[in-house]
């Protein structure tokens, strides 16, 4: 009986000791667990103040993309790198619509084609757009304006998220990639230091061999636009003299192109330890006081 009373004895220590180790196991698991958590909550926030200081340096007013420093290591574990992409390169729609210009009403309807638009969907969407922004309630004749479930801003957009509103929308949302060619923050017109390819085959007069060598020049030897080596262009008349146009020719840009828009959207990616957080800002330099126009995280 003292040997079974033992034997039972035994096997209830063991058992305690079994459950005594799985019980701190699972708490050593979970502390561990709790511990990654802290660590990832403190790069986390660490990551937000790396792009945050990005932020800080590219917003100057004398910073742009050919400056120093916009790539940085802090240590093995934390940095960011920046980049600056001039905002007025895009085509910014209000501007676009201002006035009914014929000059820029062509270039969005070439636009809108290019987004695989037909000719009755260019001429209903654009008169929708322009009911949509002007500030009376006028029905164009393929536009629309107060109806029930629909009632234009009459006012310019505020956002772009706002274009998706607009009445016949919707064969430019099936076109992957409108909304990065678009802008509502740039001064207006298109900004020859900037714009893609793309935008500047929408422009009077410019073939595709004046496109070539203009982008071999403003790009830089390593052939890349917004990158330390890019060339800076002085005005608009010393881009003239690279496009190779004659005063006649350039004429018929006037009013639709700058040398250099203010308005920049900056990327700031901060980095610490395995977690990346990245900001974007849209900012109007000009000034000794730059005015952030929009932020996302």
């Amino acid at each position: 009986m003292k040997t079974n009373r033992e034997g039972s004895a035994l096997l209830l220590v063991m058992w305690a000791i079994f459950l005594l180790t799985g019980a701190i196991l699972t708490w050593s698991a979970w502390i561990q667990k709790d511990m990654e958590l802290a660590a990832d909550r403190s790069h986390e926030v660490e990551a937000r103040a790396m792009a945050l200081s990005g932020i800080a340096i590219a917003k100057h007013p004398l910073v742009s993309e050919r400056t120093p420093g916009l790539e940085e290591e802090i240590d093995s574990q934390r940095g960011f790198r920046v980049r600056i992409i001039g905002e007025g390169g895009k085509l910014n729609l209000n501007w676009l619509l201002a006035g009914e210009d014929p000059r820029k009403m062509a270039i969005l309807k070439v636009w809108l084609d290019r987004h695989g638009l037909d000719f009755k969907q260019v001429e209903s969407l654009i008169d929708c757009m322009l009911d949509y922004t002007d500030g009376d309630n006028l029905k164009r004749l393929n536009g629309a304006e107060d109806e029930p479930g629909y009632m234009p801003a009459n006012r310019p957009f505020q956002s772009l998220d706002e274009v998706e509103r607009v009445m016949n929308i919707e064969p430019l949302l099936r076109s992957p990639g409108w909304r990065d060619e678009l802008t509502i923050y740039s001064q207006g017109p298109i900004d020859l230091s900037s714009a893609n390819e793309a935008i500047l085959r929408m422009l009077p007069g410019m073939s595709e061999a004046r496109i070539t060598r203009f982008l071999l020049i403003r790009r830089g030897r390593d052939g890349v636009d917004g990158t330390i080596d890019d060339f800076q262009f002085k005005n608009l008349a010393e881009i003239q003299s690279y496009l190779g146009f004659n005063a006649a020719q350039f004429k018929d840009l006037s009013g639709l192109v700058v040398a250099k828009d203010q308005v920049q959207r900056i990327i700031s990616e901060g980095r610490a330890g395995n977690v990346v957080r990245q900001l974007e800002v849209v900012v109007r330099k000009g000034g000794s006081n730059p005015q952030i126009v929009y932020w996302q995280e």
